[in-house]
């Protein structure tokens, strides 16, 4: 009975992979890595400001930029952290139908995201404007293409964990699996609060 009750303990310490301090393992190594992305994302968004105004060869953003469709996005992705917030509750209360709805929106909102900036990418080279067309162009590229690729990276990650709901395999005992996942993603949409206002917005409005 005693050997029963040690190995339960030692496979859930396993489970939750505590540290000295009161934080689980692999939430801190996710929070350590958001940091350093705000520092490298820091960086893109100063170059970014650095240069928008160096376009005097080829288009500027006022004869590119869409804001109709990237407001849609940017609404699509918002909605989409309040969807993995749900789906994370679901999770951890075990209603699986509640995880596999929301969190099928979520990653449906993830590839709507996605399609709209390959679409965007894709019309602006069309309109002349390629990556080494002027700095504006190189540093627009740079910095939405790099958050790009991150938010399609965490919807990979979504469709992965996903696919486990599907098969049953996010009990509550391992929705942290998804709430590090969530983490990640919250740390996308906030960065695209960011770089929306301050790339579409505020560079049309000068």
């Amino acid at each position: 009975m005693t050997a029963a009750v040690l190995d339960h303990d030692s496979a859930h310490a396993h489970e939750e992979h505590h540290t000295s301090l009161p934080v689980n393992s692999r939430k801190l190594a996710i929070w350590t890595f958001i940091g350093s992305e705000c520092m490298f994302f820091a960086s893109l968004i100063t170059t970014f400001v650095i240069y928008r105004d160096s376009h005097a060869k080829g288009p500027g953003p006022k004869d590119v930029f869409g804001v109709p469709l990237v407001t849609a996005g940017t609404a699509v992705l918002l909605f989409s952290s309040f969807f993995v917030v749900m789906a994370l509750n679901g999770a951890q209360q075990g209603n699986r139908k509640k995880l596999l709805t929301w969190l099928t929106l979520t990653v449906l909102c993830g590839m709507f995201f996605v399609g709209m900036q390959v679409y965007e990418f894709t019309h602006f080279v069309h309109e002349g404007m390629g990556y080494t067309t002027n700095l504006f162009a190189s540093s627009f590229f740079t910095l939405t293409g790099f958050h790009g690729t991150h938010v399609a990276i965490g919807t990979l990650w979504l469709g992965t964990l996903l696919k486990d709901a599907y098969k049953g395999r996010i009990p509550p005992t391992k929705a942290v699996n998804l709430e590090i996942a969530a983490l990640y993603w919250h740390f996308v949409d906030v960065v695209w609060i960011i770089i929306f206002p301050v790339v579409y917005l505020m560079s049309l409005g000068r």
